[in-house]
């Protein structure tokens, strides 16, 4: 598989590891990142990297550590370079001295019911709010939005196919009945302009022909909170965060969430617990239940 980097003269090595990872049906994207942190480690050995030894490993991670690299970056190299070790080089005892760092998460940023809806109502075209709209009422993360196609939507049995989920992986989404009549009605007037089609994409971009670019929602989700008055930062994945959110406050099943957003990991969605301020709130604190901190009722001014 050689269109990854047209163009470029392919090493049997390079070639290999494109061999190992297209036998795995690793999505384009994860195959172009592994050969750039692979190509990353040969840059700094300066020779082939199958010369590597344990020593040349732990140099390199501590001169990522020297040089600042970002702890996700340094972790996303980690997983390229123990899948080339371990798989395309047979070499596991390298892979066993790559070391990940651990690192706190931030708490997602989520926006309250209220501003969802000044969001989506400060959008300036049915298309942008119809995309919006996917993205937090199915909570769908920013390229599976953006790689919608009108055949995806599935009104009888209110589900919308993703075809093209995280790690290449399908699923059904929720649909909504709300949703499906704005998405009815963006159908209704992007057919009438004669830039949708039944086999085309949902959210076709500035050409028919091809999908709308997720810098493009990003840029629509910006410029919505702005014109809505929304201070935070947020961005396309704010969207599916407050989806994720605000069904954890409607007591859904934390595993239930987990299989409409597509992770693979519960603890994934159980991080949405912690910023889910409604289900806090609702708790009665067994201090509460003791019943002796009762209020008395201050007597009235003479």
């Amino acid at each position: 598989m050689t269109t990854i980097l047209p163009n470029v003269p392919v090493s049997p090595l390079r070639q290999k590891l494109i061999d190992d990872m297209t036998m795995r049906h690793f999505s384009a994207a994860t195959q172009r990142n592994y050969i750039r942190d692979v190509g990353r480690f040969a840059s700094f050995l300066r020779r082939s990297p199958d010369t590597a030894t344990t020593e040349d490993v732990r140099q390199f991670q501590l001169a990522q550590s020297e040089a600042g690299v970002p702890v996700p970056t340094m972790n996303t190299v980690v997983s390229a370079l123990r899948f080339f070790f371990a798989n395309t080089l047979d070499r596991p005892d390298l892979a066993r001295k790559l070391v990940r760092v651990s690192h706190p998460r931030n708490l997602p940023v989520v926006l309250s019911r209220d501003e969802v809806a000044r969001l989506l109502n400060a959008t300036t075209s049915l298309k942008h709010q119809a995309a919006l709209s996917v993205a937090y009422g199915a909570g769908l993360r920013v390229g599976e939005v953006a790689m919608l196609k009108v055949r995806d939507i599935d009104s009888e049995r209110m589900m919308i196919r993703v075809e093209r989920g995280k790690g290449g992986r399908y699923r059904n989404a929720m649909l909504s009945p709300d949703l499906l009549t704005l998405l009815r009605q963006w159908w209704h007037d992007g057919h009438r302009q004669g830039v949708l089609h039944r086999d085309g994409w949902l959210f076709p971009g500035q050409y028919a022909l091809k999908p709308i670019s997720t810098r493009q929602l990003y840029r629509v989700v910006v410029e919505a909170a702005h014109a809505a008055e929304i201070t935070r930062r947020v961005g396309p994945h704010t969207l599916r965060h407050s989806f994720a959110t605000h069904l954890l406050e409607d007591s859904v099943d934390v595993r239930i969430i987990q299989v409409l957003l597509g992770h693979a990991k519960l603890e994934t969605t159980a991080l949405f617990t912690k910023v889910a301020t409604r289900t806090v709130r609702a708790i009665i604190s067994p201090l509460d239940k003791l019943g002796i901190f009762v209020p008395t009722e201050t007597p009235p001014a003479p």
